[in-house]
């Protein structure tokens, strides 16, 4: 009788720590490694994801990176600006001349190679991918890109916009940024008259809206954010033109949810463009260049800054939304002495120093037009 009453006790034990466990009004399963997979009823959570503009790597710039031992060091480039690019969650640059490492040749404009050591400086300062569709990613041919590749691959960096197989260009990349999934892609508008390796399309990602759209659909099925990064629009203009208001329409009225431009070397201001579903999608039609050693006169190529975008996702009876929470820009400049010295400042820094009368006043007005 004893051993009977401990019996039922156990069983009365056991149904009270399973009904503990696994409440009836929690979704819970077991997958095929019998690993608990739970979907929550409610969920909130925020990042924080960010972009610069233009990684152009002029003679001037990797000449003064060379160190006695014939390595290269870039680190100093950014050292002012470590604290501003270690804000965001997730930070995106643009890699516009290729690194495609010493053993091609290191080489400026109009042909550009960077050494490889461009990328740990970026790693080091805070950047977390890259893209790398622009009319500079064949300066070096399929060497080149992959080169650049194998790189990226070595360093863990995410990358998009040059790819090394068919499968590679048909994975899209999609980071996990505390619970939120942003989708990047990335496209150019040409490569400089270089033509693609015959049979080899795979190797960059080109501006071609009906492309850009069928990606748009892939990408909204396995993410709660779509970012465009888009090489386009006309150097050195300070406006968009047609064709980058249009394309910004069509990308996001069909889904997208932030573009980033690139390419005109310059700032651009900031637009929201209305979805169908209520909601505001946001275009930054140029970041400019974040770091170059550009010898135009045009005096705002040294202009450059970090778009950061705030994003908040919550799940409830209802379904998952991810929207846009709040915006913000940090401008930055890049100062040199006599194409020596090269230093990127965040601009009431660099205002402080004297290099430029800008402030970050100023230019978050120009780029949030009213």
């Amino acid at each position: 009788m004893i051993s009977l009453a401990f019996l039922l006790i156990g069983i009365i034990g056991l149904l009270l720590l399973q009904t503990l466990i696994f409440p009836s009004n929690q979704k819970i399963m077991l997958n095929a490694e019998n690993t608990l997979q739970h979907t929550p009823k409610h969920f909130e959570t925020e990042a924080v994801i960010a972009g610069i503009g233009d990684i152009l790597i002029h003679d001037t710039v990797y000449n003064e990176a060379l160190t006695v031992d014939d390595q290269y060091n870039f680190d100093h480039l950014f050292k002012p600006v470590y604290s501003l690019l270690n804000k965001p969650d997730f930070l995106i640059a643009n890699q516009e001349s290729i690194p495609g490492g010493t053993e091609l040749g290191i080489s400026s404009y109009p042909s550009f190679n960077s050494p490889h050591e461009i990328v740990d400086a970026l790693m080091n300062a805070g950047v977390d991918m890259v893209t790398t569709a622009n009319n500079h990613m064949l300066d070096k041919g399929e060497n080149g890109i992959l080169s650049a590749i194998g790189y990226y691959e070595e360093k863990d960096l995410p990358y998009t916009g040059t790819f090394k197989s068919p499968e590679d260009k048909n994975t899209i990349r999609i980071a996990n940024v505390n619970g939120i999934k942003l989708a990047v892609l990335a496209y150019s508008y040409g490569t400089n008259g270089v033509p693609i390796p015959a049979d080899k399309d795979y190797l960059v990602s080109m501006l071609e809206p009906k492309q850009v759209l069928q990606d748009i659909d892939k990408a909204k099925e396995e993410s709660d954010i779509v970012l465009l990064a888009l090489h386009w629009g006309d150097e050195y203009a300070r406006t968009p033109n047609q064709t980058q208001k249009e394309l910004a329409h069509q990308f996001i009225e069909a889904g997208a949810d932030i573009i980033f431009g690139h390419h005109p070397h310059v700032l651009q201001p900031i637009e929201w463009i209305d979805k169908p579903n209520g909601e505001k999608g946001l275009v930054v039609y140029s970041l400019g260049n974040f770091i170059s050693g550009q010898k135009t006169e045009n005096p705002y190529k040294d202009l450059g800054g970090m778009i950061e975008v705030s994003l908040r996702k919550k799940i409830d009876g209802k379904g998952s939304y991810t929207k846009i929470k709040d915006v913000d820009f940090h401008p930055t400049y890049t100062s040199s002495t006599q194409f020596k010295n090269y230093r990127v400042y965040p601009i009431d820094e660099a205002k402080k120093e004297g290099f430029t009368h800008y402030t970050r006043k100023d230019l978050k007005q120009f780029m949030f037009p009213k």
